[in-house]
């Protein structure tokens, strides 16, 4: 690897940085973990357990279900779902079948679901009979190139005694099924010998799930992981956890259609042998009810969660004594919010960091050992990383300066679906995933993430990041959220502005904050405002939303 960096010395993880991880299809690594723990718990889902001899008897009538409809190698089978029994057998029986899984957010309108429908060629679609799906899944079948839909219900993946109540009292969330012939109910599908046939999977090369990015601009695009990208993440990130036996009850609160989750929840769970928590959608109370009832030992999220968790009353009461690590990712940790969390709970809080283009992770903080608040610590075991020169990425940033961060490893994607022009933008000429984040290797071997070169706002030929005037706003006791924006400046071009959100109990202006800050950064960097707000927009996992904010920022100043 053509890179100045190495961890083959004073690598802080559990196992060697040049370990090597083999081609495994998910559907063998699920056969291993049956094979082991058959009997065991796999989901916990609002009470309800299923064994993993159960999932996977599950997954594999999906898979025959499917295959009796023509779907198999070279199909596109897309999942419509919020965290629910029903994805677990869908996700892992498409894959048995031979099919590609496309992830889909349940937050989709219809325009949204029926555009990436369309890019990806999805065939069929699986939803559930809730009315804050159903309706668009609909839609998008009558609008749209897709060609079959199977629907579940909530009430069919709880207790007997659940289901009933369910019937009973949420009526109004449940949509009615029309009568369609294109439309499959999931008890229909399912209704089969469970003998799928069998499929050959070429694990470095099939593609297991295409997994829309979220993107800060543009249209989002299809990152193609195949099997290897995923099974190869989940044995990296259990690789550096040093109780990767242990008996694991993971919370799963973040969406399974996220690939933060796809990785540290489903697939890492379920490699090796520990039992998910499954909760529909995030919420504080639930969350802390779920972890004292199953004893819950680790909870992947994202900050805004965390903050969520600690704002609650029932904090308090909550047990958290065996909750042993928190991972957090998808947005940077301010460190406070990461003091306050491990003083109130007692649980290890390490940050990491990843891409949809990365299968999920690329570094993290060691579980045990020196973790430095503020940097995503170091990359997983075969993980490489290069510093790009920010204007000229065809070189090497120079020594000692930030650049743009660059990854290869088997967890990095094979490409973009359909995009070869964004293929073109998105690798190198040798190989290596452009992040788009700017970096520094500081001693030890942590990284810090400086800022995205997207984000970057252009003062009078000087650039300034964001987040450098994010984490001094956070310095101030009474800033709860912060997000900084270039917005227009006659003189500049761009100068910086503040949105931020306070800590209860707090009154304070705009003005007065802007005052404390402004003389703790340079001249380049001081915010010509900061705006006060109740709320800052957060995207569909519940970190804050830039792109949104963004918008919105240049509608009103254009309005």
């Amino acid at each position: 690897m053509d890179s100045r960096f190495s961890w083959s010395t004073g690598y802080n993880h559990p196992t060697d940085w040049d370990a090597t991880f083999g081609p495994l299809s998910l559907p063998d690594m699920l056969a291993t973990s049956v094979a082991r723990r058959g009997d065991a718990p796999m989901l916990d889902f609002l009470g309800r357990q299923f064994s993993y001899a159960e999932v996977a008897r599950g997954a594999a009538r999906v898979a025959r279900g499917l295959q009796l409809r023509g779907i198999g190698k070279g199909s596109r089978v897309g999942l419509f779902l919020p965290n629910v029994p029903h994805y677990v057998a869908a996700y892992y029986g498409a894959l048995a079948a031979g099919a590609t899984v496309v992830n889909f957010s349940p937050l989709y309108t219809v325009a949204e679901l029926e555009a990436q429908v369309e890019d990806s060629g999805t065939d069929t679609l699986f939803t559930i009979s809730a009315a804050a799906l159903l309706p668009t899944a609909l839609n998008v079948l009558d609008g749209s190139s897709l060609r079959q839909l199977v629907v579940g219900s909530v009430a069919g993946g709880l207790s007997a005694a659940k289901s009933v109540l369910y019937r009973l009292f949420k009526r109004s969330e449940v949509a009615a099924l029309p009568v369609d012939p294109r439309i499959i109910r999931f008890s229909t599908l399912t209704d089969n010998d469970g003998k799928p046939d069998p499929v050959a999977i070429d694990a470095e090369k099939d593609i297991a799930l295409i997994q829309y990015t979220g993107g800060t601009t543009g249209t989002p695009k299809g990152a193609k992981l195949t099997h290897q990208n995923l099974t190869a993440n989940a044995r990296q990130v259990n690789a550096i956890d040093p109780d990767h036996d242990a008996d694991d009850r993971i919370l799963g609160v973040l969406p399974f259609f996220h690939v933060f989750a796809n990785t540290c929840v489903l697939n890492r769970t379920i490699l090796n042998g520990g039992t998910i928590t499954m909760l529909p959608r995030f919420d504080a109370k639930q969350a802390l009810a779920a972890i004292t009832r199953t004893k819950t030992t680790a909870l992947p999220g994202v900050p805004t969660m965390y903050q969520a968790l600690l704002d609650h009353p029932d904090l308090a009461n909550t047990d958290f004594s065996s909750l042993r690590i928190c991972i957090s990712g998808g947005a940077p940790m301010p460190a406070e919010l990461r003091e306050k969390f491990t003083f109130a709970t007692g649980a290890s809080l390490v940050e990491g960091y990843g891409l949809t283009e990365s299968s999920g992770v690329v570094a993290t903080n060691p579980y045990d050992g020196p973790v430095h608040p503020g940097t995503i610590g170091q990359p997983l075991p075969a993980t490489h990383i290069r510093l790009l020169d920010k204007e000229d990425p065809t070189k090497d940033a120079p020594l000692d300066e930030p650049g743009e961060l660059a990854v290869k490893g088997p967890q990095i994607m094979q490409g973009y679906w359909n995009r070869p022009d964004a293929d073109r933008d998105s690798f190198t000429a040798d190989g290596w995933l452009r992040t788009g984040d700017v970096a520094v290797v500081e001693n030890g071997g942590y990284i810090r993430i400086v800022d995205r070169l997207k984000d970057m706002i252009a003062v009078g030929g000087f650039k300034v990041y964001p987040s450098v005037v994010e984490a001094h706003l956070y310095e101030h006791p009474a800033v709860k959220e912060a997000i900084v924006l270039g917005v227009p400046d006659a003189y500049r071009g761009e100068a910086p502005k503040a949105f931020v959100t306070l800590e209860e109990g707090y009154e304070i202006s705009g003005e007065a904050i802007a005052a404390w800050l402004n003389p703790r950064l340079g001249k380049h960097e001081r915010v010509n405002a900061v705006e006060v707000r109740p709320t800052l927009p957060k995207t569909m996992i519940g970190k804050l939303d830039r792109k949104a904010l963004r918008a919105e920022a240049g509608a009103s100043a254009t309005g």
